[in-house]
């Protein structure tokens, strides 16, 4: 009765909050729109990156390197003839890229099913090392994915990158896919698997002794990750009309980090909350980087403030709130009904 009753609660309010997309699309600012596209994305590489960091226990700095990966295979499937080669005018692009053409959806699952296989190819060799080790080798995946995309010209048109991209995101692609990564990760983390994943991350070696196969199930874990922060990327470069290499740099590992950390490792419902939470300071806190006036006194903007802001903010995070907002707990309709059962016997009382 109990999960009848919150599977249908679970629709409607799907189908209500997709109805608000509709209305969002068609009548909010352009400026909101952007805010939102993005928060969608960072709930996707927050909820991604969850599944390796919080439910498996493998701390992975990888993920900016995925999405570059999805971003730039996307962007080269679905970009027309005339646009590459308007972008590789120094170096031409090479044959096939320079003549195919393919539709956004299919790009896209194109984009993140390659960075699924460079998931693959980290998260195998991975299994002898894990901590700060493993956090060392997926960094550095991911800088050498940067620097080999700055080489690359016949590919990825180096450090000029890609220009004017067609832009196909909007709230229907990027809400989309991060309800579709929700409910596949909590699917996933809800299945013997993600018990499996649970096991390892609290007692490798129990897991194992119990025959958890830890090679498989820890790079199960990042190649759904990885192929899920493909698509962030792929949704990412459409939404800013742009691809450069830099842009796949320490800082926006830090702020996927950022967001699982303060959700809580473990918390599919904090990742989400975190995410759109991170995306709209992002965008609020601009106003310390530009010149205010305080009380008749120009303050001159700080370039960087915002990232200095946000790593107080992560120090906070780890300090007093070691486990996030949400810790390791989900929303769930039981815990809401009961609130709402209780709150009228104290009135009654």
């Amino acid at each position: 009765m109990y999960r009848q009753r919150s599977f249908w609660l679970t629709v409607v309010v799907i189908i209500v909050f997709f109805v608000f997309i509709h209305y969002a699309q068609q009548n909010f600012d352009a400026y909101i729109i952007r805010i939102m596209n993005v928060a969608a994305i960072y709930v996707i590489l927050g909820v991604s990156l969850n599944l390796i960091n919080g439910f498996t226990g493998q701390f992975s700095l990888g993920h900016a390197g995925f999405m570059a990966i999805g971003a730039y295979a996307s962007a080269l499937l679905y970009m027309s003839p005339e646009l590459k080669a308007m972008n590789f005018f120094i170096k031409p692009l090479i044959w096939p890229l320079n003549q195919v053409q393919i539709p956004f959806f299919p790009a896209l699952l194109v984009g993140g099913l390659l960075a699924a296989g460079a998931g693959f190819l980290v998260g195998a060799p991975c299994m002898r090392v894990k901590g700060d080790y493993l956090a060392i080798v997926t960094y550095g995946f991911s800088e050498i994915i940067r620097v080999l995309f700055n080489n690359l010209q016949s590919i990825t048109n180096g450090p000029l990158g890609l220009k004017g991209l067609p832009t196909h995101t909007n709230l229907w692609w990027s809400w989309g896919w991060a309800v579709f990564t929700v409910f596949f990760v909590k699917r996933l983390i809800d299945s013997s698997y993600g018990r499996a994943l649970k096991a390892i991350r609290d007692n490798e070696e129990a897991a194992e002794a119990m025959g958890v196969n830890l090679f498989y199930h820890k790079t199960l874990a990042f190649v759904v990750g990885a192929f899920f922060a493909g698509i962030a990327g792929g949704l990412l470069g459409s939404l800013v009309m742009t691809i450069d290499p830099n842009a796949f740099n320490i800082m926006l590992t830090f702020q996927i980090v950022l967001i699982v950390l303060l959700g809580g490792l473990g918390s599919v419902t904090g990742t989400v909350i975190s995410g759109v939470l991170i995306a709209v300071l992002m965008e609020w806190l601009r106003v310390v980087e530009t010149p205010m006036k305080i009380f008749g006194v120009t303050i001159p903007g700080i370039s960087g403030m915002r990232m200095l802001i946000f790593s107080v903010m992560l120090m906070v995070s780890v300090l007093f709130f070691r486990h996030g907002i949400l810790g390791d707990r989900e929303f769930s309709w039981e815990a809401l009904i009961s609130i709402f059962k209780r709150h009228p016997s104290k009135q009654g009382g």
